[in-house]
């Protein structure tokens, strides 16, 4: 069971789709469309219509090169778009934010999950998702989107080892289990052969009764493998990546696409979970 607040997602049970809201000028795949709270809600709520469980919001972009706003820009700036979504949305609220001023003003301001791709356990941060019994999601990270590191023993073996320190850290600090979710990285330090790898092997990165994050929505490993150079076309192939993980076990899993992204994971669900819809 992955908790949030009031929110419960059973594991294994289905497939859980979180939508991407980029309150951003500058995200690398549709930053500036939704940069108003009035839009930013609209798109949330459109997302959830389609069926998404957990929309994410996030103020600072995370693609390569992006301008890195400081804690007081990204909490003012998140304000008073988390004003209005935390009262107007059924499905389960996340803040994508590695300051904990943020998550700190996220949480009280009704958010139920901290989303942290900072690349590390933040102590600071997994005290405040404690408090408000609240879900935290860490990301495997090591060195951001715009280059990749050296894994001598394989990325599996090295996003494992993350993801066991990580449970390491989380039960020293008191968080449940319950209230983890581990993020494997997609196209944060991983060159195009790793993506590849952790999605044939996310097997091995799953851990019983801990929720597993998958994130390639758009990535440029999707447009390198399908050929696709514009990012907003290659949400085919962002459902059959993410059905990959799928198979492997991941839980949720984060896009930009709402309306393919649950089909595709009802019907990915159909096969390897026995879920039948309908």
């Amino acid at each position: 069971m992955f908790k949030a607040r009031k929110h419960e997602f059973p594991l294994g049970k289905k497939t859980y789709v979180m939508g991407i809201l980029n309150y951003t000028p500058d995200s690398f795949s549709d930053g500036g469309l939704y940069n108003n709270p009035k839009a930013a809600v609209e798109h949330a709520l459109e997302m959830q219509e389609y069926g998404a469980d957990i929309i994410d919001i996030g103020a600072n972009s995370t693609r390569p090169d992006a301008v890195i706003l400081s804690a007081e820009e990204e909490k003012e700036r998140l304000a008073p778009v988390l004003e209005v979504l935390c009262g107007e949305l059924s499905a389960a609220v996340s803040v994508d934010t590695f300051y904990p001023i943020c998550a700190k003003a996220a949480l009280e301001a009704g958010a139920d999950i901290i989303n942290d791709v900072s690349g590390v356990f933040n102590p600071e941060i997994a005290e405040l998702c404690k408090k408000y019994s609240a879900g935290y999601i860490v990301m495997h990270n090591p060195c951001g989107s715009a280059q990749a590191a050296e894994y001598p023993d394989g990325v599996v073996n090295e996003v494992r080892r993350f993801f066991l320190d990580t449970l390491s850290l989380a039960a020293q600090s008191g968080l449940p289990k319950s209230q983890l979710c581990l993020d494997m990285g997609l196209g944060f330090g991983k060159c195009y052969e790793d993506n590849l790898e952790l999605l044939k092997d996310t097997q091995w990165l799953k851990f019983k009764g801990v929720a597993l994050l998958a994130a390639g929505s758009r990535k440029r490993f999707i447009g390198t493998a399908s050929g696709t150079q514009e990012s907003e076309k290659r949400d085919a192939g962002t459902v059959a990546a993410h059905t990959a993980a799928i198979a492997g076990g991941a839980d949720i899993i984060r896009v930009h696409d709402a309306f393919a992204a649950v089909q595709g994971a009802r019907v990915a669900d159909a096969i390897y979970r026995g879920k039948i819809n309908g």
